[in-house]
Formats: structure tokens, sequence, C-alpha cells
């Protein structure tokens, strides 16, 4: 009876565990990781997603319709000028329509692709009207994130030790999880200033729509505006060496009231904070 008592605590006790575990989860989920199976892209979290993921749609109806078109070609060439149906071949040489046909229709699709492409790109090249600013700096093999605007810190960030990966916790999945993610703060246009401290890197996360190269001695510029709370993972998509695959990117969005308390405490570790707001008194000089 006593053990049976025992094991009735136990269970509702990891019960609230559990209970424990998946608010916080809920309330922090991991959102941008692949999934099992997973067919298309990852749901967008920013505005630069979304309009990849139009683009994407667009281009895959103009390839549909052009695979089905030179099927149907293909086709009718095998129905039409089959041996049996033409025991002698023909002597035409050149049709001048055909030729002017397949020379303009490729350059007006092409054209076609090229606008929303054009402005896709310099949609995602330049952050208009950015709250923020974070450098990112690719290094052999682990990422920094410096803060210009918020004390200018810096945070290191690292995959887990072999040791740290064996006890993972719910939002630190496997060859992803690091011991420092970049923290942003969600609603917020933060333009990204990325560069490399050796070799070329990538600063890649799929659910931004954000592919950033960093290269020594070289800035380049992205952004993103991140439009829910979680764990967001990428990776270097560069092969910058035998460490490459060890270089995960990961990426806490928290609300702003969070995001203030997290640079706080960053600034408070680094000592960039005054020790008192009241200015110290002079003394007076001994004789």
């Amino acid at each position: 009876m006593i053990g049976k008592r025992v094991l009735g605590i136990w269970g509702v006790l990891s019960a609230i565990a559990g209970l424990g575990v998946a608010s916080s989860a809920s309330a922090q989920p991991v959102v941008g990781i692949p999934h099992e199976w997973q067919m298309d892209f990852p749901a967008p979290y920013t505005p630069l997603m979304v309009k990849v993921e139009q683009l994407h749609d667009i281009l895959l109806v103009i390839i549909t319709v052009i695979s089905v078109f030179v099927l149907f070609l293909l086709l009718y060439a095998m129905w039409r000028f089959h041996a049996s149906r033409n025991p002698t071949a023909t002597a035409t040489t050149h049709n001048t329509f055909l030729e002017i046909a397949w020379t303009i229709i490729p350059i007006l699709i092409l054209v076609v692709i090229a606008i929303p492409s054009f402005r896709l790109l310099y949609y995602g090249d330049k952050a208009v009207d950015a709250a923020m600013t974070i450098k990112v700096t690719g290094h052999q093999w682990y990422w920094s994130y410096a803060y210009p605007d918020q004390g200018n810190f810096t945070v290191e960030s690292r995959i887990l030790s072999e040791a740290d990966r064996v006890k993972l916790k719910p939002n630190q999945p496997r060859l992803l999880a690091v011991d420092e993610e970049m923290v942003v703060p969600i609603g917020t246009t933060i333009r990204i200033i990325g560069t490399a401290a050796d070799s070329m890197h990538g600063w890649t996360v799929p659910g931004f729509g954000i592919k950033k190269t960093v290269i020594p001695g070289r800035l380049n510029e992205g952004w993103i505006n991140v439009t829910k709370e979680g764990y967001y993972f990428g990776q270097c998509s560069q092969i910058c060496g035998n460490g490459h695959t060890y270089m995960p990117i990961a990426v806490r969005a928290l609300a702003k009231p969070e995001f203030d308390k997290w640079v706080e405490q960053k600034k408070k570790s680094a000592g960039l904070l005054p020790t008192t707001d009241v200015a110290s008194a002079t003394p007076p000089a001994t004789r």
C-alpha cells in the first residue's frame, strides 16, 4: 500500500513537471527546424520569407507549364514523325515562324521571372528604418554576435559539447543546439551586418529567408523581422573547413520586454553598466 502511494505521488509530481516543461516549451516553441517527411519550405517567420515563398509559387507554376508543354511536343513529335507514318523523310530544314517563336517566347518568360526576382533581391538587401543592428561574424568554427546599439557587447555561439548533447532539453535539437543563441526581439526590423574572421562562411536561417555569405574584410547586409516567439535554427552554408558541420545557427526570438531584460543581464555580465548613478566626491588632499 505504501509503495502504491509513493508511486502515485511520484506520478503526480512527474505529471506536474511535465506540464511545466510543456508550458515552457509552448512559451518558447522550437519552430525553426526541419521535420520528418517535410516536402516544402519551412513555414515563413519573416516578411522576407513570405515573399520568397510567393516567388517560389510563381516559378513553380511557370516551370510546370513549360514541362507539360515540352512533354506534349515530345509525344506529338514521336507520334507525328514516326518512321511508319513517314517512310520518306521530309526535306524541310528551316521554319522562320518557329525559329522566331522559340527565341522570343523564352525571352518573355525570363523577363516575367526577372521582374519579381529583382524586386525580391532589392527588398531583402537593405533594411529600411531598422530599429537595431547586429553584427554577425563567422569564425572557425563558431559564430559571434555583436550588439552595437545595446552597449556593444558580444555573444559567442558554439555547438554544444559532446557531454552536453547527451542531456538535450526540449528546445535543443540534436546538432543544432548551441550554448548561446543570438537573441532578437519580435516585431522589430533588425539590420544584419555579416563578416568573417578567417574564411568564408554562410549565415543561413531557412525560416527567415536569409542566406548571407560572410567574407573576411567585407561587410554584407541583410535584415530580419521575426513575427513569432521561439527558437529558430540554421547552419553554415559555405564549406569552411573540417568543422563546417559543427557551425549551427540558433536564434531565440523574445517579446520586447523580455529582450530588454536579456540585454540588461548581458550588459551587467560584460561590466557595461555603471556601478552607481552618484558621482564620487574628490577626497581632500592630505598635508
